[in-house]
């Protein structure tokens, strides 16, 4: 096969390519970047490998970095571009799972192809646009497989994760498993359990976002992958509405806010179920605040301050996760309520603390509590936000006191 026609992010590291091969040495595109130029995909960045040893590519090019040249990585800066540029290698010893203790330089591309995970990113491409294929992964493409390269116990032994970024690809690509990878997975699925948490969470969130997300999530009930993940064992059960869903979250927050949902976390205990998967501080918040959302607006009809103490974001995540699960939400009424509101942020408001003080009300905790009744007040519509209006408030409750 022989590609005419290449994006720019290719026809850009061609001179790359060219310079290597100009010194004697073979060059090749290789990986997902491959792939995804066949399927016409979205292409972020290429991958490049090369015959030349890592120092014979820092003598090469004038500016390198070591970014992991004790495993023949180096990173090539060209015309404001960065690449990764490794050397064909054999690995063997991967006695974590995950890393191989022993790293081999070859100058052999087939060699260097076989130790990569699936048949469809063993791809190879020369400067002149010739796909090399030496695993059937061309036909692979074709037939929407995901297969693993030679025998799939020994990859999955070599990188655990590989179980993982299986699933991710059938969600991804929305291509199904090859059978023989597939027991594999079924024999070897406890051996997830070594790999760290962070690694899984970024495949199961690429998994569960993907176009084929329900099908490659039954996969991943069924496998016993999701027993050795953290808070899954031994909640297939209830997991298992993910696939009969009419359609699947589309954002990282989404999905966490559903599976909390779905597991019946209680809402003091999100910020434990998200810490335990790695997840940031900023996210955890995001995905708490549209749970509690989400949960006030299945129960009843919020009310205006309901809004106003939410963003819109948090309102639409909440009614996306409404519509995924099938509750009668009426959100666009939802979201031009909030848009009506005559505030939507505390800063809105035409007074602030001080205000209140030289109005007679004394320091203390009774401050906020009164501007926050202020700003119910006036989302509500029962008080204008105006220094005038909220002064004769102000004196009407002092009165009143």
């Amino acid at each position: 096969m022989k590609i005419t026609e290449l994006p720019e992010v290719f026809t850009q590291a061609l001179p790359v390519l060219n310079e290597i091969n100009k010194n004697g040495f073979e060059a090749y595109f290789v990986g997902g970047c491959v792939r995804d130029l066949i399927l016409g995909r979205h292409i972020h960045d290429v991958d490049i490998a090369t015959s030349a040893y890592p120092e014979e590519i820092k003598n090469i090019f004038k500016k390198t970095i070591d970014t992991g040249i004790q495993h023949g990585t180096v990173t090539v800066l060209n015309n404001g571009e960065s690449y990764e540029i490794t050397t064909f290698r054999t690995e063997s010893g991967y006695q974590d799972y995950r890393r191989p203790d022993h790293v081999t330089f070859v100058q052999n591309l087939s060699e260097d192809l076989k130790r990569r995970d699936f048949t469809i990113n063993a791809l190879a491409m020369d400067v002149e646009g010739n796909v090399i294929d030496h695993f059937d992964g061309l036909n692979d493409l074709n037939q929407q497989i995901i297969k693993a390269v030679g025998k799939a116990e020994n990859r999955f032994h070599e990188d655990a994760l590989r179980m993982m970024r299986a699933v991710r690809f059938m969600s991804q690509l929305e291509f199904k498993l090859d059978p023989l990878t597939r027991q594999a997975i079924d024999d070897n699925h406890e051996l997830l359990a070594k790999i760290s948490v962070e690694r899984i969470r970024d495949e199961f969130v690429k998994m569960g976002i993907g176009p084929g997300s329900r099908e490659a999530f039954q996969v991943f009930l069924d496998s016993g992958l999701s027993e050795e993940v953290p808070g899954f064992a031994g909640k297939k059960e209830a997991l298992a509405i993910f696939p009969k869903l009419n359609f699947a979250p589309s954002t990282e927050a989404n999905l966490w806010a559903l599976m909390i949902i779905l597991l019946k976390i209680p809402n003091d205990q999100i910020a434990h179920f998200m810490r335990m998967w790695k997840n940031s501080n900023a996210l955890e918040r995001q995905v708490a605040n549209t749970v509690e959302f989400f949960d006030l607006i299945s129960a009843q009809d919020p009310n205006n301050y309901d809004l106003f103490k939410v963003d819109l974001a948090t309102i639409a995540s909440a009614i996306d996760l409404a519509h995924i699960l099938g509750q009668p939400i009426n959100g666009q009424a939802l979201i031009d309520r909030y848009e009506a509101l005559p505030i939507k942020e505390n800063h809105d408001l035409v007074i602030n603390g001080s205000f209140l003080l030289k109005n007679g009300i004394p320091a203390g905790p009774q401050v906020g509590e009164i501007l926050d009744k202020i700003i119910e007040k006036i989302v509500e519509g029962e008080l204008v936000n105006d220094q005038k209006a909220i002064s004769q408030y102000l004196a009407n409750h002092l009165n009143n006191e």
